[in-house]
Parts: structure tokens; C-alpha cells; sequence
């Protein structure tokens, strides 16, 4: 039997499966790099702290550990599980593909994670009631295990764009593909920018200090890492366009929205003038101003930054092999992995799915648009929206008044064929090509009301030549019998 491995479509009809990910994703890299970040300044602090005998040092270390603590680790110990359930529905075959070559490495992040949550309960609640030393080794200690997973997670992350060497198709194997040129360039732009948000986020525990002179120090320390660390991540940002595939450059080129290269640099001058009127007017960091930069770090920079990272990797989701609509597009004979284009072109669609409803699996007049939607659905859901909201609706891309022709012309001529370089090629027969061209234009004519109407009309038409079919069974076993 020709199935493939596919799973049921999950589609959000409000904002699309895709930005339902996105926001948890968002949020979850504001607190995680947050708070690997302010491990290694905690690492710092207590170092500071025992070598000059300071106590307020370790005070200010326990208040935004306990600010971690409640933003951070609760926070981002939901948003992370958010992911998960998240990517597993909007896309299976991509995580998947991630579980069976990193899983290991996933099990390791999650004992350093561990060890990360004991840490920082260790950190905040032991100040003062161990010597500094020992406080010391311990704020050191959490801050390798925090750096650990940030490491980890990177390769993981390095392998969605690209596999680290090339012979990773060929041989397969971890190390193949978790280490690249990719991994070590993005590991230094998210160290750089990890210190950018611990300096940002470390103003709203600043802004409590009542002491007018450490108040100046701290905003003078969190105001150059700050600046010094937004500096070099954004050297480091045109250095890792260099790391990536030349189609995700053609994609960044293309696809990526006029005001987008404008509003990073607004964002970046933004951040660099906040550190630096914190630095010089210590007076003006209240906890209003901070949370208010927090927000645009976390709205205006990181917010386009991953959806620009999360578009370039497009036709793919993961590794180069694994398309965003989850049909596995390239032979891996590393990984004994089979493409899956070869499959759908053969027997369509329709035919290969193995969750597509009985009776859609041979596209007929009576269930034209409903097939029409279930292929839009499995090839287009995850990047564009079929409602009139959410992420790239489907019925901003064709004119009004686009004929059955025309619109047949582009799917037989584009889509099938994988021509457009960040969409993935969607083999279809010639009866699905009519099938989802039908669905197309009556989505883009009169939207979601008009295809629930169409496909009520198709189902109490097939109801009807049941009925007949019955009726005509009927009268032939009646006519045998006499």
C-alpha cells in the first residue's frame, strides 16, 4: 500500500498553527536567554562578591534570582512544554526528524536543566546563610549547567537551517550534523544578544535599589554589558548570514518585509540609547521604564528576529530534508530516510495520506471542494492561513475574478512542480490539481462561508445518490428474488 508518513492536519483558525507556535516560541526565548545570561553574571557577581568581601553584591544577586525564579523559570517552564505540544501538532514530522537524531543530546539538556532549577533556588535562598566561598561555587556551577543547555539547544537549533557538514546525508550521525560553521556563529550572536536581555530585564531589579551609589554602579555594569553586548551581536547577526544556505538568503531577500531591516536597526539604537541614558542618568531607571524596554525587546526585536530565523529556513523545517507542509522532500541514506515525492506523485495526494477520509479519496463532482480543502489543508495550513485571518491568508495571493483555468495553470505549473524556491513542491494528479484550483477560487471569491456552503451542497448531493443507489439495489434484489 503507497502511505506515507503523515499525520492529521492541526489548524488554529484564528492565527494559524504557525503563529500559535511562534508566540509561545517568543516568549519562551525572552525567559530562557534571560536567564542564562544572568547565571553567568550571577557566576560574575559572586566571584566579585568573594574576592572583595561585598554583601550587597550577593543581596542584589538574590533579588533577580528571585525575579528569575518567578518570571523566568515559572514562565518559562510552561512556555517550554508549550513548544513542545505545540510543534508536535503543528509539525510532527519536523520534530520528529529532531527526536531521532538529537535525542541524546536532548536528555543531556534536560539534566543540566535540572540542575539549573536546584541552582538558582540554591543561589537565592543560601545568600548569607553560606560563607561567600561556597556561594561562589555554587552560583559557578549554575552558570556552566545554565550555559550547557544554551549550548546544546543551539546545535539543535543550527540543524533546522542546515545540517552542521554535508556529509551528514550520507553518513548520518550526531556530531555530523549537530556541529557546523552555522552552530559556533549563532552560539556567539545568542551569547551576545543572551546579555543584551540579562542587562535589559536586569534594570526592573536595578530600579528597586534604594542606595543612590550602588544603585549607579549596577546600572553602570548591567549599561556596558549592555552595550558592548549588542554591538558585537549585531557583528555577529551579518557574520551568521555568511553560515547560512544561499536560499535562505534568496528567501530573506524576497520574502522578508520592507520595514523589517529598518525596525532592527531602530530596535538596536533604541536598546543602545536606553543602556546609555541608564548608565548616565542612573535616576531615570524605574521599573516602569525597564518592564516598558522589556516589552520592546520582546515585541520589536526578538518577535521579527525569529520570524525572519523561522522564514529563512523555508521550503524546509528541518535539516534539509523535511518540508514545512511535513512531506519528507530528500533522500537521507544516512538516516535511511526515503523522500516521499516520489509516492505522492504516483498515486496523488489523496491516495498517499493515510488519515485522508474514505470518501475523498478519489476526487469526484460530489466531493470536489471537500477534497479541494483537505489538500489545502495538508500542503498549505502550515504557512498559509485558509480563513481570512492568521498567518499569509491563502485569498490575499490570487486576483479577484481569476479564472478555473488560470488558477489550474499555476497549480499544475508551480505548485507541483516546486518552482517558487521557498515553497515546497506538492505532487498532485490531475483530478487534485481541479480538486484544490475548485477549492482555491471559491476561498478566494466568497471565503470560508462560501466553501462551508459549496461542501453542504456536495454532501447532501452525495447523501442523495446514496439514497438512489440504495433505492436502485433495492429494486434489482426485489427483481432477483421474483
Amino acid at each position: 500500500m503507497d502511505l506515507i508518513s503523515l499525520y492529521p492536519t492541526w489548524y488554529e483558525p484564528t492565527v494559524g498553527s504557525g503563529w500559535v507556535v511562534a508566540l509561545i516560541a517568543t516568549f519562551h526565548v525572552l525567559a530562557s536567554h534571560t536567564s542564562v545570561g544572568a547565571a553567568l553574571l550571577f557566576a560574575y557577581l559572586s566571584h566579585k562578591a568573594y574576592r572583595e568581601d561585598r554583601d550587597d553584591l550577593l543581596d542584589f544577586v538574590k533579588k533577580y534570582g528571585l525575579f528569575l525564579m518567578v518570571f523566568t523559570y515559572v514562565a518559562g517552564s510552561i512556555t517550554g512544554p508549550g513548544i513542545w505540544y505545540s510543534t508536535t501538532v503543528a509539525s510532527p514530522n519536523g520534530i520528529g526528524a529532531l527526536i531521532h537524531s538529537f535525542v541524546w543530546k536532548w536528555a543531556t539538556e534536560w539534566v543540566f536543566f535540572v540542575i539549573e532549577v536546584v541552582g538558582v533556588y540554591m543561589i537565592v535562598y543560601l545568600v548569607g546563610k553560606v560563607d561567600k566561598r561556597t556561594h561562589m561555587k555554587i552560583s559557578v556551577l549554575f552558570g556552566i549547567a545554565s550555559f550547557a543547555t544554551m549550548i546544546i539547544i543551539i546545535g539543535i537549533l543550527s540543524f533546522m537551517m542546515v545540517p552542521g557538514k554535508e556529509q551528514w546525508f550520507q553518513e548520518g550521525g550526531y556530531l555530523n550534523g549537530f556541529y557546523g560553521t552555522n552552530t559556533f556563529i549563532q552560539m556567539g550572536m545568542r551569547v551576545a544578544f543572551m546579555f543584551t536581555m540579562t542587562a535589559v530585564v536586569g534594570g526592573i531589579v536595578v530600579a528597586s535599589i534604594k542606595d543612590a551609589a550602588f544603585k549607579k554602579e549596577m546600572a553602570r555594569k548591567l549599561g556596558w554589558l549592555g552595550i558592548i553586548a549588542t554591538l558585537v551581536g549585531a557583528g555577529l547577526f551579518q557574520l551568521y548570514l555568511t553560515s547560512v544556505p544561499s536560499q535562505a538568503l534568496l528567501v530573506m531577500e524576497n520574502r522578508l518585509p520592507d520595514y523589517f531591516g529598518p525596525s532592527i536597526i531602530a530596535v538596536l539604537a533604541g536598546t543602545l540609547a536606553y543602556f546609555i541614558i541608564t548608565m548616565l542618568r542612573p535616576q531615570t531607571l524605574v521599573q516602569g521604564f525597564a518592564g516598558g524596554m522589556a516589552v520592546v525587546i520582546l515585541v520589536a526585536g526578538l518577535w521579527p528576529e525569529e520570524t525572519a530565523r523561522e522564514s529563512m529556513r523555508k521550503p524546509w523545517v528541518a535539516g534539509q530534508y523535511v518540508y514545512s507542509n511535513q512531506v519528507i522532500g530528500r533522500d537521507v541514506p544516512g538516516m535511511d530516510v526515503k523522500s516521499q515525492l516520489p509516492i505522492i506523485e504516483k498515486v496523488g495526494i489523496l491516495q498517499a495520506h493515510p488519515f485522508t477520509p474514505e470518501h475523498l479519496k478519489t476526487v469526484t463532482d460530489n466531493n470536489k471542494i471537500q477534497a479541494g480543502e483537505f489538500i489545502a489543508m495538508t500542503y498549505c495550513s502550515n504557512c498559509h492561513s485558509p480563513s481570512q485571518t492568521g498567518i499569509r491568508p491563502l485569498h490575499r495571493y490570487f486576483p479577484e475574478g481569476i479564472t478555473q483555468a488560470r488558477m489550474e495553470s499555476y497549480v499544475r505549473g508551480v505548485l507541483t512542480t516546486g518552482n517558487i524556491a521557498y515553497m515546497p513542491k506538492m505532487p498532485m494528479i490531475e483530478s487534485e490539481v481541479k480538486a484544490l484550483s475548485a477549492y482555491l477560487m471559491l476561498n478566494n471569491s466568497g471565503g470560508d462561508a462560501a466553501v462551508q456552503v459549496a461542501i453542504k451542497e456536495e454532501l447532501k448531493a452525495a447523501d442523495h445518490a446514496l439514497a438512489m443507489q440504495k433505492a436502485q439495489d433495492k429494486v434489482a434484489l426485489t427483481q432477483e428474488a421474483q
